[in-house]
């Protein structure tokens, strides 16, 4: 039987390189990244496939004979898309709207039959034209027709109200990107308090920057929002703080798998119910739900607030921006100091 020389030994060479590489962390690694995949088609398509209203907060205005019967009509409708609510008069009705207590109102007119339903596009085109068709349809079985008023209309160029999502995501994903790249380049755990700290200003640097770069250039540069550049400046240093603090600081604790965790809370949990390409009262309940209190939702709720209703109602998200950031923060600090503890030699007993 003939033998061509050094084939068992290359064999036997190849054979050694896969064992060494397929090592259990490295197969974890792998299985972790093709859970991450899976959960990124399953949160995204489980939250967008079929966006419905469902209570929507909604204000009546309506004379008093036809007040009460209105909110039965509204509340009855199949799905329950609107939470009705009476309101005292259409300029009640145009400030709960622009202080974003309610995402629209009707008001029927007091003689005639044509009624007046105010909107706010920029709250999301998607729900405003949304409740323009299911109020038409209700008008139209009462006989009357409607007419809508835009209240804090979208900007020409911020095509579906997208702008402020999309501007959120850029800023969260610079903040996770560089914490990802400290790690890579240095280790996923800094070794002592004074190199955490060096990566934390790193980050702080980093924020600042790219919170100016983004207002910039969504606000002189594009047009795409308006609102003050200096308030949309401060939005994007504190979320790409927030999300680059929070991922340091899963990465002091779980080293690289940290990374990962980050992908999963802003990426997966975090784009799909963020409110940016359907509101919040459009998504499944449970992505309703965590939506507000992750920082991707946090951010694109105060971006259109800072851009179309005067910057109302943003203190909630503010305060879980800060939250995030200053547990980001702490966490990473205490990681490594307990990681120096640890690593710290035992001092030689005493003589003498």
């Amino acid at each position: 039987m003939s033998h061509t020389p050094g084939t068992g030994t290359r064999s036997g060479s190849f054979l050694g390189e896969v064992k060494d590489a397929v090592t259990p962390r490295a197969t974890l690694l792998v299985l972790g990244v093709i859970a991450l995949q899976l959960l990124f088609i399953a949160s995204y398509v489980g939250a967008l496939h079929d966006p419905k209203p469902k209570d929507v907060p909604f204000g009546v205005v309506a004379p008093a004979a036809v007040a009460e019967r209105t909110l039965s009509t509204l509340e009855r409708l199949p799905g329950s898309p609107l939470d009705p609510r009476a309101v005292a008069g259409a300029a009640d009705a145009r400030k709960q709207i622009e202080n974003r207590e309610i995402d629209g109102a009707l008001v029927v007119a007091p003689s005639g039959r044509t009624d007046t339903l105010l909107v706010a596009s920029g709250g999301g085109t998607v729900l405003a034209t949304t409740l323009e068709s299911l109020v038409a349809q209700v008008e139209r079985s009462e006989g009357r027709a409607v007419r809508t008023v835009d209240v804090a209309p979208a900007s020409d160029r911020d095509f579906d109200g997208l702008s402020s999502f999309y501007l959120i995501v850029g800023w969260c994903v610079g903040g996770y990107l560089c914490a990802s790249i400290l790690a890579i380049s240095t280790g996923a755990r800094p070794a002592n308090p004074v190199r955490a700290a060096i990566r934390l200003i790193v980050m702080a640097l980093v924020a600042i920057v790219g919170g100016l770069g983004g207002a910039v250039i969504v606000g002189p540069v594009l047009g795409a929002l308006p609102g003050s550049v200096v308030d949309l400046w401060g939005l994007g240093a504190l979320i790409t703080f927030a999300v680059g603090a929070a991922t340091l600081a899963l990465q002091g604790v779980l080293g690289v798998v940290g990374i990962g965790l980050a992908i999963l809370l802003v990426v997966i949990a975090g784009n799909p119910s963020a409110g940016g390409a359907f509101p919040l009262p459009m998504l499944p309940p449970f992505w309703r739900e965590i939506g507000p209190w992750l920082p991707p939702g946090a951010g694109t709720w105060t971006a259109r607030s800072i851009a179309y209703f005067k910057g109302n109602d943003t203190t909630v998200s503010l305060v879980v921006l800060w939250a995030w950031a200053v547990a980001g923060t702490v966490i990473t600090v205490l990681a490594a100091v307990l990681r120096g503890a640890r690593r710290e030699p035992e001092l030689p007993p005493q003589t003498g």
